[in-house]
This record gives C-alpha cells, structure tokens and sequence, in this order.
C-alpha cells in the first residue's frame, strides 16, 4: 500500500484548495420566469415545491449557458449531476403572474461536487428577494452512480 508523506498530502490538499472559489469569482446567471395559475396553490401564492422547478431551470440554463450539454454529458461520457443537498429560506411568497428573476452563481468547486448560490427576486435581482437557497450538486457516473472528477473545463471562466 503507496504511503501519503506529509509533501504529496500538502500538494493535494494545494489542488484541493485551488478549486475553491471567492465571491468575486463567479458572475451570477440570471433567468427569468414568470408565474402561472399552474404554479399557484389555493391561496393564490406559488407552491413552495414549485420553487425547486424554478431553481432547477435556472441551474440547468446556467449550465447550458457554459456550454455544457447535459444530454450528451450522460449519452456519451456516461456522466451526469445531481442534486446532493438544497438549503432553502422562504422570505415572501410570489404570486400569479409576478415576474421572477432566478440567480444562479458558483460558490465554490471541488473535486466531485459543486455548490450553487441561488435566489429568486422579484421584477429584478435589485428587486424584493423571495427565496435565498444553496444547492450542493455532484458529479456522478451515469452507470455507477459513484461520483467522479469535475473536469475543470466544464466551468471555463467561473474558475479563473
């Protein structure tokens, strides 16, 4: 069995700590979304599981905004993301025919996960914030579902 001696343990955690990004690393993408009756409860408000949808689209085209195609990522690489966590705060509710704002802005990038800052304003991001969520979200094989290396390309500029 190879033994980890205190320089390569230092050169990896250096690796590790390089993939960890400040705030002012990443821009946040933004997409907006409009409420529909669909999207309401009985009190007239947005469905509070609606508000998941809305942050997995956002995810999902702030991903495809980098040029990562997530079809092809599972059908030829065999690699696919999930959700791993989501930490959510429902500060005020939005309600049928709202306009909607949904941010979507890397955190920081290790070696099989990331985390995702999002939130939801309204009318705009200079507007009132209705939901602050952080979602973590791994790296997996599609048939093993063990996580796997982020290659660091999939980011392009967030990671500079």
């Amino acid at each position: 069995m190879p033994t980890c001696t205190s320089d390569s343990r230092h050169r990896r955690l250096q690796r590790i700590r390089s993939y960890r990004l400040t705030e002012a690393d990443a821009k946040p993408f933004q997409w907006p979304v409009r409420v529909y009756y669909e999207d309401t409860d009985a009190q007239g408000v947005v469905y509070y599981a609606n508000y998941f949808r809305f942050l997995e689209r956002a995810r999902t085209e702030w991903l495809r905004s980098l040029g990562v195609d997530m079809v092809a990522l599972m059908h030829d690489e065999r690699r696919i993301f999930v959700v791993a966590e989501v930490q959510a705060r429902f500060l005020a509710p939005a309600r049928l025919s709202d306009q909607l704002i949904v941010t979507a802005r890397l955190k920081k990038l290790t070696r099989v996960s990331f985390d995702i800052e999002q939130n939801i304003y309204r009318d705009s991001v200079d507007g009132e914030i209705l939901i602050a969520s952080n979602v973590k979200a791994a790296y997996l094989d599609a048939d093993t579902m063990r996580p796997k290396r982020i290659p660091l390309s999939l980011f392009g500029e967030q990671t500079t």
